[in-house]
């Protein structure tokens, strides 16, 4: 092994993860107030008074949908000042990701005692178009996220890097695109009482299952290589 490398992913990695964590609270001190905007007698689903936004809750809906977007560049812009090369890059992109969603629910349950239990729904993202999903759903994703990117750096530093093909990424972004249709198909229906036979655990399942395949075997094959 070489401990220069090592020791120097490690540090980068501690401070990756310190910004996911300051990054989460901000995030949660964000819902906060918008629950106090929105839901001011307590978030719960079915959201009821979605469909009777007023003019002023639409507007601050859409400066909502903008920070999200944000939110985006900035865990790009991180992983880009992180990494060193496109593979480090690409593992500080998904360890960032991973650590901010895990610890934007410690910090909501910390500041409102809130999810009761890791099946309770939430509303995930708005862009292009709702997302929800009981919030066990985006921890497991994140959870695999973290893994990976761990995976990713350790091998990187050690100087046996994952090699995936052209057809390695198609199956990853199909996975990652079956995992966000999953996540998607609830969200239009969170207004109504049903809400909760939209969301279609095969489909999520499935996703789930073809990132891990995807990365297990390029694992295995890099560790061939080596």
């Amino acid at each position: 092994m070489q401990p220069g490398p090592l020791k120097t992913t490690f540090g980068r990695f501690t401070i990756a993860v310190a910004f996911a964590v300051a990054f989460a609270y901000i995030e949660s001190a964000v819902v906060v107030y918008l629950r106090e905007i929105f839901y001011p007698d307590g978030f719960s689903f079915p959201l009821a008074n979605l469909p009777s936004l007023g003019a002023h809750q639409r507007w601050l809906l859409l400066v909502e949908v903008g920070r999200e977007a944000a939110t985006i560049v900035l865990i790009l812009t991180g992983a880009h000042l992180f990494g060193r090369n496109c593979a480090q890059r690409f593992a500080y992109c998904l360890a960032v990701f991973a650590v901010w969603d895990i610890f934007y629910y410690a910090w909501l349950k910390l500041l409102l005692d809130w999810p009761a239990s890791i099946l309770e729904w939430d509303l995930l993202f708005l862009i292009p178009l709702p997302w929800a999903a009981p919030v066990l759903c985006p921890v497991v994703v994140s959870a695999m996220m973290a893994v990976f990117s761990a995976v990713i750096l350790w091998r990187d530093a050690v100087g046996r890097p994952i090699k995936a093909t052209p057809r390695d990424w198609v199956l990853s972004a199909l996975a990652g695109a079956i995992i966000i249709l999953s996540l998607c198909t609830a969200g239009p229906y969170v207004s109504r009482a049903d809400y909760k036979a939209h969301f279609y655990w095969p489909l999520f399942a499935a996703g789930c299952i073809l990132a891990g395949g995807v990365f297990v075997c390029c694992l295995a094959k890099s560790r061939r290589r080596s």
